[in-house]
């Protein structure tokens, strides 16, 4: 899905003719929170699925620190408390079970897509109704152009993530669809997480290894490009003549301590 190759307000008119709702996970965990999370929230009002139903789920260990940001008509937000672990990688695994289980208590009653982000990202252009599919799947910015023996899927024989090859690299900073897709896909990756943990083994990108082997067993319906999550460090846009949404400003050392 690439800007010129859709017209927005047929997209539109579907989902709003349809009656189509989303909801929208995030995780805010530890210093990510005052990092990210306002600048997160304020541009998806501005950017993210306009003119259709919206509701955020905010995961947090520091439900009180949760900024209090106003939102469009039919948006509303729910926020979450979770457990904070204390290594980063763990987080980011461990939110696959954390997704599966509000899809089964909460989304799938009332939203019928669900789009699942990172926190540190600011969207910038539309990212709307035509991102919706029964399965989503993003092109990671940094190697979509790069020939296939570059992916760095992960490689260990002994992890459920292993791949010898594959078709595309996709990123994990973006994943989602139709909820009963996104929890097939949020339940497998965590048993496969749980049972490389049993044999004390964890895959090089963590769920986003997990993520990658996913995809290549059950290819996704929709396939987003670049421009749906953009890294302003490239320094090659020839392909890019939006940035919908765009990484933040990473700063690892202090925020991952």
């Amino acid at each position: 899905m690439w800007e010129g190759m859709f017209d927005p307000n047929l997209y539109d008119q579907m989902h709003i003719e349809g009656q189509s709702a989303v909801a929208l996970t995030v995780f805010a965990v530890g210093r990510y929170l005052d990092a990210y999370l306002k600048t997160f929230l304020i541009s998806a009002e501005q950017h993210f699925m306009l003119g259709l139903p919206v509701t955020y789920y905010v995961f947090t260990d520091e439900p009180e620190k949760v900024p209090n940001v106003t939102l469009n008509a039919k948006r509303r937000l729910k926020i979450i408390q979770v457990q904070k672990y204390s290594r980063w990688q763990d987080i980011s695994m461990m939110r696959m079970k954390t997704i599966s289980e509000v899809i089964e208590t909460d989304i799938r009653h009332h939203s019928g897509y669900v789009f699942c982000f990172d926190v540190d990202q600011e969207f910038k252009g539309r990212f709307g109704s035509e991102a919706l599919g029964d399965s989503v799947a993003l092109l990671h910015a940094h190697f979509y152009k790069l020939p296939k023996d570059r992916f760095t899927y992960d490689r260990n024989p002994k992890s459920k993530a292993f791949m010898q090859t594959g078709d595309f690299y996709y990123h994990a900073a973006i994943f989602g669809g139709l909820w009963e897709n996104v929890k097939n896909l949020t339940d497998t990756c965590y048993a496969n997480i749980m049972e490389d943990k049993l044999y004390d083994v964890e895959a090089l990108w963590h769920d986003e290894s997990h993520l990658n082997k996913y995809f290549w067993l059950y290819k996704p319906s929709k396939l987003l490009s670049p421009e749906y999550c953009w890294d302003p460090s490239i320094g090659d846009m020839t392909d890019i003549q939006v940035t919908r949404l765009v990484w933040a400003p990473k700063h690892y050392e202090t925020l991952r301590t």
